[in-house]
């Protein structure tokens, strides 16, 4: 039996015979060419026909991944619509006289390595783009069909690592759990495994080309994979995976049960959710509402400003289908790690402490006031709730005010019908944390932004996957905040939520009942596990006496 280690980014245990993944060896010529137009046509077709493939994979991501994933193709396809890239390779071409694979290889090479030595992570990490959109387009032009490199039986696929689009692809029935040489846990790969729930471990170093084939049971739990197991291993770990399921089973029993302790504090549990397509995931995994709706997504998938009239349909859709169930807006949230081509921001050295979120609308108020009044226009179709991020002062929050009344009187001279949304604000900087009190007087509730709050309070960026081992999500400095803003929010009659990742940590969940939260909202799939853990506290114990829920 071989053992090998690395990074889990999903619990859970798979079971299986590896299959070895490999991108086909692409032999590129060199050789010149007479038939320029030729070439051109052949590299035109092909970028058109992988524009079509990278649309019907963001469909497709849509039904296995959710909207936050998906979005990874619809950006691929405008990249691929960039002129300047396609100039770059009619140039090689022209001039040159080479292939459309030579041309098409060096140009996008090209371009990946200028993003590769940005400072900037978020464009740092788009040279992974580049890559995956240039294999799109070889594979068109060297006729390479890559939906057969999965084989047809059930597997655990091993890989240097997988660009998106790849995972995509993969046919999810006969997946049984992937392992990946290189990888982060912030990955585009690692987050579309967590959305299709697949065991997955990454940064596994020792993989060999010897396991092709061999029986292997990929163990989440304990970060490993072994390799032709002994009957023992196998038999115990089977038992684990069958009550894993059994466990999957049970939690299907606690939908319309509520989120009540055993000493009878009842919170609330919310989903949260990039747009309009999560919307059945919600209802399927019985939330008791949305507690963070991504706006950000309606303008992502857009290759234009969306219309006031386009985002009013969208936050419609939402709050119709859900009502009477409260959805919660946050406002634009594009900056940082979420940039969209036609806003043309200008690239900055530290962009998570730049031009992001509310101090884009602020100084952008003609885009800020269209967003407001397609939410106001949706607001009178059920319960909305309009949260504005990344407030760090009053003032702030009163000029977000007097820009939603503006556009509420507006729309009332002209006869629009609308609802009395809620106001409220993500808190993730230390400044809101220090300033709640005030906050909390001119507006209805806070949403704790655990992410960016850690991010922070403890000066580590999250997009850098060498600072990694320097984050603790745990850190006592991240949970004392999180306590001020609760106590802060109740002292002025307001209700206070978690929407970051923190919410679903079931080890956490007695210490922020604790502390009073009110709220927490999650991933669709951690609804049912989470409502679980609170079912299982009793906060008359001393704390710590209730074990986390398996």
């Amino acid at each position: 039996m071989q053992v090998a280690t690395g990074k889990s980014i999903l619990n859970g245990i798979a079971i299986g015979k590896i299959k070895i993944y490999k991108a086909p060896k692409m032999d590129i010529s060199s050789e010149l060419i007479t038939d320029i137009d030729g070439e051109i046509s052949r590299f035109d077709e092909a970028v058109e026909k992988a524009i079509d493939q990278q649309n019907a994979l963001y469909d497709k991501a849509l039904v296995t991944a959710g909207e936050e994933s998906a979005e990874i193709f619809s950006v691929h396809a405008m990249m691929l619509e960039d002129e300047d890239l396609t100039d770059a390779v009619h140039e090689i071409i022209t001039r040159g006289k080479h292939t459309a694979e030579y041309a098409t290889k060096q140009a996008f090479d090209n371009q990946a390595q200028v993003f590769a030595e940005m400072d900037d992570p978020y464009m740092k990490a788009r040279s992974a783009d580049i890559y995956d959109i240039e294999q799109a387009v070889l594979n068109v032009l060297m006729g390479i069909d890559t939906d057969s490199m999965q084989g047809t039986e059930p597997a655990i696929l091993v890989a240097e690592d997988f660009a998106p689009s790849e995972t995509v692809r993969l046919d999810k029935s006969l997946l049984l759990g992937m392992i990946t040489i290189e990888g982060s846990s912030n990955s585009h790969t690692a987050i579309l495994a967590r959305s299709m729930n697949l065991p997955s471990l990454i940064q596994c170093k020792s993989v060999s080309d010897d396991w092709d084939g061999k029986l292997a049971i990929l163990d989440g739990y304990n970060s490993c994979v072994y390799i032709e197991p002994t009957d023992d291993l196998l038999a115990s770990l089977t038992a684990k995976q069958k009550d894993d399921e059994r466990k999957r089973a049970l939690l299907q029993e606690l939908k319309g049960e509520p989120n009540t302790t055993i000493d009878g504090t009842t919170i609330k549990v919310y989903a949260n959710i990039g747009g309009p397509s999560d919307l059945g995931a919600v209802q399927v995994n019985d939330a008791g509402g949305v507690g963070l709706f991504r706006s950000e997504f309606v303008y992502l998938n857009s290759k234009d400003y969306p219309t006031e009239d386009e985002q009013s349909e969208a936050y419609k859709l939402a709050v119709q289908t859900l009502a009477p169930k409260q959805v919660v807006i946050r406002t634009c949230d594009i900056g940082a790690d979420k940039k969209v081509d036609y806003m043309n921001l200008d690239p900055e050295e530290n962009p998570a402490l730049g031009y992001r979120a509310v101090r884009i609308c602020l100084t952008r108020k003609d885009f800020f006031k269209t967003q407001l009044r397609a939410l106001l226009r949706a607001s009178d179709y059920g319960n909305l709730a309009i949260m504005f991020p990344m407030i760090i002062s009053l003032r702030e929050l009163n000029e977000c005010k007097i820009l939603l009344d503006e556009c509420r009187k507006e729309l009332a001279a002209e006869g629009k019908k609308l609802g009395e949304p809620s106001i409220g604000i993500m808190i993730e900087t230390p400044a809101a944390v220090l300033c709640a009190d005030e906050l909390a007087q001119a507006c209805d509730f806070f949403s704790i932004g655990t992410n960016d709050l850690t991010q922070y309070v403890c000066a580590i960026d999250r997009q850098n996957a060498k600072l990694e081992p320097f984050s603790d999500t745990h850190h006592p400095a991240v949970l004392r905040a999180i306590k001020m803003t609760i106590d802060a929010g109740h002292r002025h009659g307001i209700w206070v939520g978690i929407c970051g990742e923190l919410g679903a940590d079931l080890s956490l969940t007695e210490t922020f009942l604790r502390m009073g939260i009110d709220e927490l909202s999650v991933n669709p799939k951690s609804v049912l596990p989470l409502r679980k853990q609170i079912r299982s506290l009793d906060l008359r114990l001393e704390p710590g006496a209730a074990q986390v829920a398996d």
